[in-house]
């Protein structure tokens, strides 16, 4: 499927293509892909090889996403596919978003399948989840803006790492996020998930500005970002230049992908978090993975 060319831009110099679909910019040779091995230079355009192949799809509780102060107790047809815009070492699903073989495990479908799938289930929304779906922006603007024409919602639970091309865009047809706010450390998304902090705390900012429906998952690491003082910073950011009324998720880890040498995050740590943030004034505080 050929990207839409207002997301990406060719070189003048070279037969390198910017894509610009996500913060990264990758600047594509002829016949490779970005870091998210589903955009392809293909003869100086932009292909997203992925189109129409997921890894998954399922009707879930919406409170799985976690959304817990949008449409509750409602199921919303859940959609993932491969690949992802970061590299975190501590990936949870790093079988779809890291390491993958998408030639055996991939469903080809379409927009209309999708839909017509979450209206059988009496779904009310659909839900992009499960993996990075900004990478997908092509296949999940199509799908969105029918379900939408058939009376359903649209959420994007994502790592909030958006170009300003494609918040535009997305902004257009996404009636609810949960972001995953994996640190208030510049240090820990650099290393660790190979990102930068300050585009998903401008991307959070202009959701909330946007009036969309915004919920908050941090995703708590023993000895990474545990501390009383980072926990402090992230609900003050919340509350300063978001709003207290945005839900926030404290979410339990597990030893995963490339850091199978850390112990399950330690339930207490979230008791604590959960009690700094309500002292801080946020109103909706919710605990995950225990």
């Amino acid at each position: 499927m050929l990207v839409n060319s207002n997301l990406y831009k060719k070189s003048s110099k070279s037969q390198k293509i910017r894509c610009e679909i996500c913060a990264n910019y990758c600047k594509i040779a002829e016949g490779h892909f970005g870091v998210c091995r589903q955009h392809k230079n293909v003869n100086g355009e932009l292909f997203d090889e992925s189109y129409g192949i997921v890894s998954s799809l399922s009707p879930d509780p919406i409170e799985k996403k976690p959304l817990h102060n949008f449409m509750p107790h409602t199921f919303t047809y859940s959609i993932g596919g491969f690949g992802c815009n970061m590299t975190c070492l501590h990936c949870q699903n790093y079988t779809i978003s890291q390491e993958y073989d998408k030639n055996s495990r991939s469903i080809k479908i379409n927009p209309k399948t999708i839909v017509d799938n979450a209206i059988r289930y009496g779904c009310k929304s659909i839900a992009w989840t499960y993996n990075e779906p900004t990478i997908h922006l092509p296949f999940n603007k199509e799908t969105s803006l029918l379900a939408q024409k058939n009376n359903l919602k649209v959420i994007y639970v994502s790592n909030g790492y958006f170009s300003q091309q494609s918040i535009n865009e997305i902004l257009g047809f996404v009636d609810a996020f949960n972001i995953d706010l994996k640190s208030m450390s510049k240090d820990f998304y650099k290393k660790v998930c190979g990102a930068d902090l300050d585009v998903v705390l401008d991307n959070l900012r202009r959701i909330h500005i946007e009036g969309k429906h915004l919920e908050i998952t941090n995703l708590i690491l023993n000895d990474y970002n545990d501390s009383v003082e980072e926990i402090s910073q992230l609900c003050d950011f919340v509350v300063d230049e978001l709003s207290a009324d945005v839900p926030l998720h404290f979410s339990r880890a597990f030893p995963y992908y490339k850091m199978n040498d850390i112990s399950p995050t330690n339930p207490e740590i979230l008791y604590k978090a959960k009690e700094i943030a309500l002292n801080k004034g946020i109103k909706n505080v919710y605990l995950g993975n225990i």
